[in-house]
């Protein structure tokens, strides 16, 4: 087991995946207040949404989990350079002046992840449903060619 996962906040990716286009935030375990609450509450939108990514023989499998969040504020996009997008916004509770807040812990703002998929994703058959709060992302794989071996044979 490795202490680059503790370090970097307890992910399970790794920073070496080639594949993983995480944006670290070297600031976000530090006790400073923001000048502005809502750059504080995107950042922590960003960094709370987690996903999984699982390569099956068939398909790369995403899963993130947005909770309270519907499949109508969430984007999936694939770019042309093999980008899979997955972004969106969950929006602030509306405040009543008469209320009086004990904690606020849930996150809220717009968060945005990116992966670059490997050579063997076919990007024109994406699929994505959204099921009780998680998002899967389907990205079918092409089929392997075998190498057609040839035996020559040996003369002499």
């Amino acid at each position: 087991m490795s202490i680059i996962p503790s370090f970097f906040g307890g992910r399970r990716s790794s920073i070496f995946d080639p594949f993983s286009i995480d944006i670290w935030d070297p600031f976000k375990d530090f006790p400073i207040s923001s000048s502005s609450d809502h750059v504080s509450r995107e950042t922590s939108a960003l960094v709370n949404t987690r996903v999984d990514w699982k390569e099956t023989p068939e398909a790369h499998v995403f899963k993130a989990d947005l909770p309270g969040i519907k499949k109508e504020e969430v984007k999936v996009e694939v770019e042309d350079d093999r980008i899979l997008q997955i972004s969106g916004e969950r929006n602030v509770e509306k405040e009543d002046k008469n209320d009086t807040w004990h904690r606020v812990e849930r996150s809220s703002g717009k968060f945005t992840r990116r992966f670059r998929l490997p050579e063997n994703a076919k990007m024109d058959q994406v699929k994505a449903a959204m099921e009780n709060g998680v998002l899967t992302i389907t990205v079918p794989k092409e089929e392997v060619k075998k190498p057609d071996v040839k035996s020559i044979e040996i003369s002499g």
